[in-house]
């Protein structure tokens, strides 16, 4: 069991990192572009991806990972530990509005000729959540490889 749950909590963090980096890519790509159009197909898929991705691996990253954690007989408040969860949360934090974000920018691309004032400030907050969350999501995968050797 100890061995599936960890190819299951691997294969999502894999599964969740690279949508999200795709997703982040592509929608910055397509409001650089200039173009309404892109941006309005982008932001479309880049809001059904968060549903059918990100949101489920999400879910598996911390059910499985508490499954870890309790099986390795890790404390769950040792270090370590407390670590983790404040990353988890971080990145959570940054990942709920951008959620939120997408949604609106989606729905505004439909409807707009030239991205406007509104469109280019939640672009921007959009930009500086990724900006915020990514490193976070790096440190937590060397945590999982470095557990705890890092107190």
């Amino acid at each position: 069991m100890y061995l599936t749950v960890k190819f299951i909590h691997i294969l999502s963090a894999t599964l969740l990192f690279g949508t999200g980096l795709g997703s982040a890519f592509y929608m910055l790509m397509a409001y650089r572009s200039g173009s309404m159009a892109a941006m309005a197909v982008t932001n479309r898929l880049v809001v059904i991806a968060d549903f059918i991705f990100t949101t489920p691996t999400v879910v598996i990253q911390l059910v499985s990972g508490l499954y870890l954690l309790n099986y390795s007989g890790i404390a769950w408040l040792s270090p370590w530990s407390l670590r983790v969860f404040m990353l988890y949360a971080f990145v959570g934090a940054c990942w709920l509005p951008v959620v939120w974000l997408q949604i609106w920018l989606r729905n505004r691309a439909e409807v707009l000729e030239v991205p406007d004032k509104q469109y280019r400030d939640r672009m921007k907050i959009w930009l500086i959540l990724g900006i915020m969350a990514f490193p976070a999501v790096v440190v937590l995968y060397a945590f999982m490889v470095y557990r705890p050797y890092w107190g």
